[in-house]
């Protein structure tokens, strides 16, 4: 009788280490088990997916490689202190480089294990990439809306001032025909529409324009006709995928968004160059990627782009691209800038399919 109580004991813990292992294996969690040598005894499915590699080529290696020089010692004394901790360790984040050699952000949890008869210590990897995308999607809506709101509080007070001084010129002209009078009231009407202008990108919600459904591609086709009369030395290449997916949002905004990035693209090749612009769909966004072969913009000048009046051209004034930066945001989307200097530029857009926050 003892026996077969024994037995059945026995086999219930057996029945409970491979619900335990199933558990472990099947869990979307990347879970890594180290022994004291810092080897890797044992690796989740997950864990394989998310390196980048294959289990048998994982297995073995040495935990501590995939961290970065300057973490490898944190990570061996951390092991080190597990294997004779019972309680598990605050979790913490640090970069990791995969098998294929790309690196990512992780949050790292870590606590001691038994792995068999002997004693092991378990990392548990949760990828952060996402949610560090969101937190500077968050980060520039919130310096986009600073911007704003000065540049608009700015630009109120100055139109205000020199639209009293248009009225007066006005009146100079009708009792004196002085040619500089026509020439000053020209360059005032300059000022005052750069100053509209930043007011519509500060606050473009301003014109209440509804929300509609919108054909990317053919509205991309429509706007590259505009500058057929600039597209002599440009050589076009138009990759519109996905065609059948559209977007909902401001039409006005985003044609504005795309007329400003095509005609800064074109613009930034003064002499003969390429424009790509390409359309695919792709998790939920449609996304545009527009690029050209033109002079680039400096690595330290990139996060400057779409402050007002922040313009690597001569005569620009900046407010194009804070059009293009405030609708993306405001849409709920997102855009990420590469350049190389003498390489030339690419504008990649993620565009939701339905606008959030609008």
């Amino acid at each position: 009788m003892n026996q077969v109580l024994v037995s059945m004991e026995s086999k219930e813990c057996i029945q409970k280490e491979d619900l335990y292992s199933q558990i472990i294996e099947y869990s979307a969690e990347a879970i890594i088990d180290v022994d004291v040598d810092h080897k890797i005894l044992y690796i989740n499915q997950s864990g394989a997916n998310f390196l980048r590699g294959t289990k048998e080529k994982i297995i073995g290696t040495d935990v501590v490689s995939y961290f970065q020089d300057n973490m490898k010692n944190s990570i061996h004394e951390r092991i080190n202190q597990g294997m004779s901790d019972k309680e598990p360790f605050q979790i913490i984040e640090k970069k990791i480089t995969r098998v294929d050699g790309t690196l990512v952000d992780v949050e790292l949890y870590c606590h001691p294990v038994q792995f068999g008869n002997r004693k092991a210590f378990q990392f548990v990897l949760r990828d952060l990439t996402l949610r560090k995308e969101t937190e500077k999607m968050l980060n520039d809506r919130q310096k986009l809306a600073s911007i704003g709101q000065i540049a608009a509080g700015i630009a109120h007070e100055v139109k205000n001032p020199l639209t009293s001084v248009k009225g007066f010129l006005q009146l100079l002209k009708e009792n004196n025909s002085h040619p500089y009078l026509s020439t000053m009231e020209s360059e005032l009407e300059k000022a005052i529409d750069t100053l509209q202008n930043l007011l519509q990108v500060s606050k473009p919600n301003l014109y209440e324009e509804p929300i509609v459904e919108i054909d990317v591609c053919k509205e991309l086709n429509s706007i590259m006709f505009l500058f057929q009369d600039k597209l002599y030395d440009v050589e076009t290449d138009m990759d519109l995928r996905d065609a059948e997916k559209h977007i909902f949002g401001k039409k006005n905004l985003y044609l504005k968004a795309f007329f400003n990035l095509i005609k800064n693209a074109i613009e930034a090749m003064p002499a003969k160059g390429k424009l790509c612009i390409e359309h695919y769909y792709e998790y939920d966004f449609i996304n545009v990627k527009i690029s050209d072969t033109g002079v680039g913009i400096p690595q330290d000048k990139l996060n400057l782009l779409g402050t007002p009046f922040y313009s690597s051209k001569s005569e620009g004034t900046g407010l194009g691209l804070t059009q293009v930066f405030t609708t993306i945001n405001d849409h709920g989307g997102q855009m990420t800038v590469h350049s190389e200097l003498g390489q030339g530029t690419m504008f990649h857009l993620k565009l939701p399919r339905f606008p959030v926050g609008l």
